[in-house]
């Protein structure tokens, strides 16, 4: 049923594309005739917004992946500079959450550690919304901030980064097979907002995968039970996200190609100081306007990292 609605969703936004092309392209027939220009000129408007929508649903119709549809992950850790890179992190999931509210996704906390001073030490988000993973899945990896830092008395120029991490929610339709012996599981008292109950009881659940070292925590829920099991669906995640990227660097390696995607990797740089400006390492899009895409309006980016990915993937097939 969800993939039906899924499909319903995209044919009824293609006839709506279709139907208004036909109703614009009479009324532009008959504004030329008629020598109205003003109609015109909103006739060629409306085909113009009609190309772009057409475009987006065109690439969001290459989101065909296994897990592409399903709701999303998202982790954002810190590099080395403390408070510097702390506060970046944090500056990270503001915009992140920013953007999953302007699409109408749903954006809830499942782990959150603040900096001493301020910032964050680690947080993960789960972003609840049709093509949630697909849309976010190209943000793996690691973001550069360069400006003038709130925190240096002497107001100099820091360079800070932070990491991304993307994992798609996993169902039931996919089967991923996590032996006991390979878990550490450590409990503790949540942080931050959540009242008497949170700051008293070892609620908060750490799961440690010892084969990959890959660590999920969740302190979401009051019941310890919850947040464990809560945890287990986030190392399900990451450990499917870790085997995607396997297969794809796998692909690009058989084909000579240099994967630009993935840990370790800069793929986006923002610089507030000397100047103004958001730069994509991997397509080369620029905005100017960075207070914009810090409040949310990456779409672009997204748009073309996935254009870019999907056609590398092409090329190497």
């Amino acid at each position: 049923m969800r993939e039906r609605t899924r499909l319903d969703a995209s044919v009824s936004a293609v006839r709506k594309i279709e139907s208004n092309l036909s109703d614009t392209i009479e009324i532009l027939a008959l504004a030329e005739a008629e020598g109205d220009n003003d109609m015109v000129a909103e006739a060629e408007a409306a085909l113009n917004s009609m190309k772009e929508e057409a475009e987006k649903r065109q690439l969001e119709s290459l989101l065909s992946g296994e897990v592409d549809a399903n709701d999303a992950y998202l982790e954002i850790n810190p590099g080395a500079g403390g408070t510097e890179s702390q506060d970046w992190a944090e500056i990270l999931l503001r915009m992140y959450m920013r953007w999953a509210e302007r699409r109408g996704y749903k954006v809830s906390v499942q782990n959150r550690q603040d900096g001493e001073e301020a910032g964050i030490k680690s947080a993960t988000i789960r972003i609840s919304g049709e093509m949630a993973y697909g849309w976010s899945k190209t943000e793996n990896g690691v973001h550069r901030l360069v400006r003038i830092s709130p925190f240096d008395s002497n107001a100099r120029r820091h360079t800070s980064f932070a990491s991304v991490s993307v994992s798609p929610v996993i169902d039931d339709s996919i089967d991923i097979d996590i032996e006991e012996k390979d878990l550490r599981i450590d409990t503790y008292r949540s942080s931050g907002a959540g009242g008497q109950h949170v700051n008293t009881t070892d609620s908060a659940v750490r799961i440690t995968h010892i084969p990959t070292n890959i660590a999920v925590a969740c302190q979401s829920g009051r019941s310890q039970h919850k947040n464990k099991a809560e945890a287990m669906d986030m190392l399900k995640a990451r450990l499917y996200e870790l085997e995607l990227q396997k297969r794809e660097d796998e692909a690009s390696a058989a084909h000579g190609d240099k994967s630009e995607i993935g840990w370790g990797h800069q793929i986006r740089s923002y610089v507030l100081h000397p100047y103004q400006m958001v730069k994509d390492a991997r397509t080369a899009v620029e905005n100017t306007d960075s207070a914009a895409v810090l409040d949310g309006d990456i779409d672009r980016f997204l748009e073309a990292a996935l254009s870019h990915r999907i056609g590398g993937q092409k090329s190497s097939d």
